[in-house]
């Protein structure tokens, strides 16, 4: 019976949400596994966890990055961005309150994926034309909404943040 290595360990540091958070984690867990089990933020998704579907998109310092193929010693010292960092229920981010007003979503599973990769979107271009919010997003798989409505929450809030910047 051939002796396992122990598996190595480092402590790592990050602000996650605009909190200050410290993790012993494994070499090899991803960004994914550390964001849903060390700090229990479970709105990014393990869907293919191979970088294709999008469901774990998060932001790595205002930067999109699938975080199911990222290792989250990558991670740092650097800032992420969750969905659950956009906003609260009572005080949401335009991107989530025109996903839920448009009908953006369905089963939701692709949503908070779908979500970041349109804030990423619109703190680049605030007025994307609709070929370049479907590129934005095109790397995001929906098995339900046919992207129409996505599309749709994406134009409205667009919208919604020309006229809160107009202010």
């Amino acid at each position: 019976m051939a002796i396992q290595p122990a598996e190595q360990m480092q402590t790592m540091t990050l602000k996650i949400n605009g909190v200050v958070q410290t993790a012993t984690v494994p070499v090899r867990k991803t960004l994914l596994d550390v964001i849903r089990e060390d700090f229990m933020l479970t709105g990014s998704h393990a869907g293919c966890e191979h970088g294709v579907c999008g469901c774990c998109n998060v932001l790595l310092d205002g930067e999109l990055v699938r975080s199911c193929i990222l290792l989250a010693v990558q991670a740092d010292g650097h800032e992420v961005t969750t969905v659950e960092g956009l906003g609260t229920v009572q005080n949401m981010h335009p991107v989530q309150k025109a996903f839920a007003e448009c009908h953006g979503l369905q089963c939701g599973y692709c949503t908070p994926g779908m979500i970041m990769a349109s804030v990423d979107l619109l703190n680049e271009n605030l007025q994307p034309t609709e070929l370049e919010i479907r590129e934005a997003i095109a790397g995001n798989l929906c098995r339900c909404t046919g992207y129409m409505q996505i599309v749709e929450a994406v134009k409205a809030a667009s919208q919604a943040m020309q006229a809160r910047s107009a202010e």
